[in-house]
């Protein structure tokens, strides 16, 4: 190599691509307030390279990166009561924030990642995003009760005159090495005020008797690539890297907005 070519080389490095797997996981939505009446939420939409991606779908083939690189990432939040989820983002990816529940007497849930369940008296549930499949649809709302929200590895259940909607089940993945459930629906309109929903797990709210519905739960962006590389957040980015196991490290990443990530 010529001393230019020597030069070139030390201040401009070349960049290395690598393989990355990833869990995007959104926001859940939040349930509605109408007592017993109101639709449980839907799961953020989860989308995945390892083990499952919600709603059944094929799953998604792990990302190209290269050192050197700024990608964008965003950590979708719950939804508030009646409100969708966040949806979260990495680079290319981009899951969608769970639907909300339905209102009463009727009401249609969200659309979303997964659906919101429906409000009482034949309120339908929301429709579930198809493109690509992330999470499943909730359940219709029948009689004095609310249907349940979808989850990202199951169907909300409708309800009957005397029973609220079950929650959609959620979904196990193998991304950080051990088996972790992510993206549950909320329960339908419910006499108690249902289990709040933890942070980073994508969970639908739970409905419950006004004003002790649940709020959605937040989502999370969780990253495999070899052991060999490290990675840098930026501002405004919350996030941790595991050390190295079996070939691989991990990062995740908890809360950014618009934030970037970077490798090296």
């Amino acid at each position: 190599m010529s001393l230019i070519g020597i030069i070139a080389s030390q201040n401009y490095p070349r960049s290395i691509s690598f393989t990355a797997d990833f869990l995007v996981l959104a926001g859940g939505g939040g349930a509605n307030t109408s007592a017993e009446q109101s639709g449980g939420g839907g799961a953020g939409g989860l989308r995945s390279s390892v083990t499952a991606t919600g709603g059944g779908g094929t799953l998604e083939t792990s990302l190209t990166l290269g050192t050197g690189t700024s990608y964008s990432i965003t950590v979708g939040g719950g939804g508030s009561i009646g409100t969708q989820g966040g949806n979260s983002i990495f680079d290319t990816i981009t899951s969608t924030g769970g639907g909300f529940g339905g209102a009463r007497n009727p009401a249609v849930g969200g659309n979303g990642g997964s659906a919101g369940g429906g409000g009482d008296f034949s309120g339908q549930p929301g429709t579930r995003t198809a493109s690509p499949v992330q999470g499943y649809g909730g359940g219709a709302g029948n009689g004095d009760y609310g249907g349940g929200g979808g989850g990202a590895g199951g169907a909300g259940g409708a309800s009957s005159g005397s029973a609220s909607g079950t929650a959609g089940a959620q979904l196990a993945n193998s991304i950080t090495g051990s088996s972790v459930n992510y993206g549950g629906g909320g329960i339908g309109g419910d006499a108690s005020s249902g289990a709040a929903s933890p942070a980073n797990s994508g969970k639908g709210g739970d409905a419950g008797p006004h004003p002790t519905s649940q709020t959605g739960g937040s989502g999370v962006v969780i990253l495999r690539y070899p052991d060999t590389r490290t990675i840098s957040f930026g501002a405004g980015v919350t996030g941790t890297e595991s050390g190295a196991s079996g070939g691989y490290k991990r990062a995740t990443i908890t809360a950014a907005t618009a934030g970037t990530v970077s490798f090296t």
